[in-house]
């Protein structure tokens, strides 16, 4: 289990640099035409939310210009038109179409961790776009430990020192990863005063995550059997599926929303029970719930977040993490599809994944691991049933 926040994060960017690399699965998007068309330059948007979102504002009647390096999903879109370049070190291309006059309306940043890449593309794009929305992260706040905090908590800082030593993505840990974001959110807001919409994502979920987070529990839970549930079933978790963020960012846009955001769901709070019996609601088998407490599976070694994923112990540091106010963003057209939707969609994803992928999850407790634990906790009460007989 991760002693503290730094570790927690650090487990968190791990994941997240493997849903950068997501295959998409993507289901055409059901849209009305927008009351104005707009010319969209997206930095990414073939990774996780990228794909749904795209699809959405085609179907809007949007005209689209992708940057990216074009390694990641590139047979995606053949109908957009692409520009290829590097953030780390290859912008030529994107400043020479800005040379030659070429203007959007809307700029979204799906890809930026490093404030660099942001005060690059924000500076030269701030003449050529009239709105800039960067996508952000819930772990750019300073605490996690305040339940219901709002966009107004404070967010984490860095050193211009430690900064300058993040030259590349290979760069960013744990400790720096939720400062390096705030700092790129101050970098958008500088290039784009009163022009900027800033989104801090929680837990990004459904098909096309290549983190296996959240998908580790359709997966146990369509296999059936005794399945090891952690903590209080009253443990709060927060999530939001790639499609609700990736089309809310077109409707935002659209609407010129500008503003900070944080963009998780779902709507009314949720418990892991509720998550986990939600589930169970899409699949037809033979399923019972074993709920272990904190401090044993923290004993057997069995990590929140990365093992026992979604979860995280709703204490100390941690109180508020899953319990993030989304007020403005329910003000701001934030929707939500149903669970089973998210659950059904995902399995569909991991099930179209080549057999020597699904043999290596990326997350969630292995079924050695969860049968052993399992056996220890049984043994446990039958223990003290004994003792006290």
């Amino acid at each position: 289990m991760p002693t503290n926040r730094r570790e927690f994060v650090q487990l968190s960017v791990l994941a997240a640099g493997a849903a950068g690399l997501a295959a998409a699965h993507t289901t055409k998007a059901a849209a009305e035409a927008a009351a104005k068309p707009l010319e969209i330059l997206v930095l990414g948007g073939t990774g996780l939310i990228g794909p749904p979102m795209v699809e959405y504002a085609l179907a809007r009647g949007h005209k689209l210009t992708l940057f990216n390096r074009g390694k990641t999903n590139s047979h995606l879109f053949p109908e957009v038109e692409r520009i290829t370049g590097d953030r780390n070190d290859d912008i030529s291309a994107l400043e020479k179409a800005v040379a030659d006059g070429r203007r959007w309306d809307v700029v979204i940043d799906n890809t930026a961790s490093i404030p660099r890449w942001v005060s690059e593309s924000a500076g030269l794009l701030a003449g050529a776009a009239d709105l800039y929305l960067y996508t952000s992260s819930i772990s750019a706040y300073a605490d996690s430990s305040i339940p219901g905090a709002d966009e107004t908590a404070a967010v984490g800082r860095i050193s211009a020192e430690d900064e300058a030593g993040v030259l590349t993505t290979k760069d960013i840990t744990g400790e720096n990863y939720g400062p390096l974001k705030a700092r790129c959110e101050e970098e958008t807001r500088k290039a784009f005063p009163d022009r900027a919409v800033v989104v801090r994502p929680g837990l990004i979920v459904g098909p096309g995550d290549y983190s296996d987070r959240f998908s580790y529990w359709p997966i146990r839970i369509f296999r059936g059997g005794e399945v090891m549930a952690p903590g209080n079933p009253d443990d709060p978790v927060q999530f939001i599926d790639c499609r609700d963020l990736g089309e809310w960012y077109i409707r935002l846009v659209e609407n010129k929303a500008v503003g900070t955001y944080n963009g998780t769901g779902p709507r009314s709070p949720m418990s892991i029970a509720g998550m986990l019996h939600g589930i169970r609601a899409a699949v037809d088998n033979e399923i019972s719930f074993t709920w272990v407490e904190a401090d044993f599976l923290e004993k057997h070694e069995v990590q929140p977040w990365m093992e026992m994923t979604v979860w995280v112990p709703p204490v100390g540091e941690y109180a508020g993490f899953s319990a993030s106010s989304i007020r403005r963003a329910l003000d701001a057209g934030l929707t939500f599809r149903p669970l089973a939707d998210t659950a059904k969609t995902t399995m569909d994803y991991w099930n179209s994944l080549p057999e020597e992928r699904r043999a290596k999850p990326k997350a969630g407790l292995s079924a050695e691991k969860e049968k052993q634990v399992l056996a220890a906790w049984h043994a446990r009460g039958e223990a003290a049933e004994e003792s006290g007989s």
